[in-house]
């Protein structure tokens, strides 16, 4: 990537570490501005971290998360308004991104649309507006409402907190009397390293449990207009626990299935008044009908812009980035292969034995092996994608080569715990 930036002139509301460390190996020194919340800056040492990476001019104390006054933070950091770029560097950072660069005139998802994707149950009421099939739902308030609202739909449901990322506190309930005990899971989920103490408000949704095979949608929009759009098939492991454990671009689906995915997520962009960035929305497919789980105003986690960019051979997060500066970058019409990301699961317990790294970059097709535990860890039960335990990152010349070569590669990495 070769993106023209002068000191200051990117602002990064919170991030990841992986991205910090991606970003500085693509972007020129000092260009980046980071925003943290003071609280999460002490807890993971990210003064220290940033002091390191060339890529970060300076560490910004600020609390966003829980609502921005960006008129106070200018008063106080008049420097970054001298900003070129804004861009969200985690789910909370979402709207206080759009506000910025709505104040500074830059592009941006846009308040509005930046507040309705970062609220689920406000997202439901843009569907059921727009016309997009969603699930039967209900806010609640009490377990149980959400017991009511479980028989009249089979007696299975799924909850879910409206504000949280990463299949925090989301579980498949099968019985109603199993909602009780698994309310506060939903209601108060335990938190994220990303996530400020002060605590981030959140409703419950019920919803209608859905079968079909799950997808997602990434749209690259400007001012409006849909530059490039990808569809995604995903693995999800089994149980009460949907986490996410494999992606491969592009989908396997008929051409004609992945038309009617990408149209409803342009809809839905549109009914948003989504102005510019990355769109990623999520979908099953539901007796044929694609129908809305949810959706981010943001860059996907998973390393799913990797296996874009990988698979239609681009700089994905390169044309992010123009696109937040103003720009119109042309991507690929269609992929030339596939690419492929599976995580590996780690059982419960205090690590003993992590072997077989080797074979699995052997496996025809592995691009990169990361083993995120070691030995002397203890790995947690799997209750978001926090828990995992690394990924592989696979090409292929189809869909069907790629996962192949993933699930194989996968085998090969064992994990012994005591």
């Amino acid at each position: 990537m070769h993106l023209d930036l002068n000191r200051d002139e990117m602002v990064m509301f919170g991030a990841s570490f992986g991205s910090l460390a991606w970003f500085d190996q693509e972007l020129p020194a000092g260009s980046v501005v980071l925003i943290e919340e003071p609280d999460v800056i002490r807890r993971r040492g990210l003064d220290r971290y940033c002091a390191e990476l060339p890529l970060t001019s300076r560490v910004v104390a600020a609390e966003y998360q829980t609502g921005l006054d960006v008129d106070a933070l200018l008063d106080r950091e008049p420097g970054l308004a001298a900003a070129r770029l804004v861009m969200p560097g985690q789910e909370y950072a979402v709207g206080a991104a759009a506000r910025l660069a709505e104040r500074l005139g830059l592009p941006g998802a846009g308040v509005a649309a930046a507040d309705i994707f970062t609220d689920k149950h406000r997202m439901r009421l843009l569907a059921d507006g727009a016309g997009l099939a969603n699930p039967a739902y209900e806010l609640v308030d009490h377990p149980d409402r959400a017991v009511r609202f479980a028989r009249r739909h089979g007696g299975r449901c799924v909850l879910k907190p409206t504000r949280r990322s990463g299949s925090l506190g989301v579980q498949l309930v099968g019985d109603p009397a199993e909602i009780g005990p698994a309310w506060a899971r939903s209601a108060d989920p335990e938190p994220s390293a990303e996530a400020t103490e002060r605590g981030l408000p959140t409703e419950v949704l019920v919803e209608q449990l859905l079968v079909g095979t799950e997808h997602s949608v990434e749209l690259l929009v400007a001012d409006g207009e849909v530059l490039f759009a990808n569809v995604t098939d995903k693995r999800i492991v089994g149980g009460r626990f949907p986490v996410e454990t494999g992606h491969t671009v592009p989908s396997a689906l008929p051409a004609a299935t992945c038309r009617a995915l990408t149209d409803a997520a342009v809809r839905l962009a549109h009914a948003a008044g989504f102005r510019s960035g990355m769109l990623h929305s999520e979908w099953i497919l539901a007796d044929g009908v694609p129908t809305l789980v949810e959706c981010a105003a943001r860059v996907p986690g998973d390393m799913i812009t990797a296996l874009v960019s990988i698979a239609y051979e681009c700089d994905f997060i390169g044309a992010y980035l123009r696109v937040l500066r103003g720009e119109r970058p042309q991507l690929p019409a269609g992929p030339i292969g596939a690419a492929a990301i599976e995580f590996l699961l780690a059982p419960p317990g205090r690590v003993t034995a992590v072997q077989g790294v080797k074979a699995a970059l052997r496996v025809s097709g592995v691009l990169d092996v990361q083993v995120d535990v070691a030995v002397g860890d203890t790995v947690a039960e799997l209750i978001s994608s926090a828990q995992r335990a690394g990924h592989l990152l696979v090409w292929g010349a189809d869909q069907a080569e790629a996962e192949q070569s993933a699930r194989k590669a996968a085998e090969q990495v064992q994990f012994t715990v005591g």
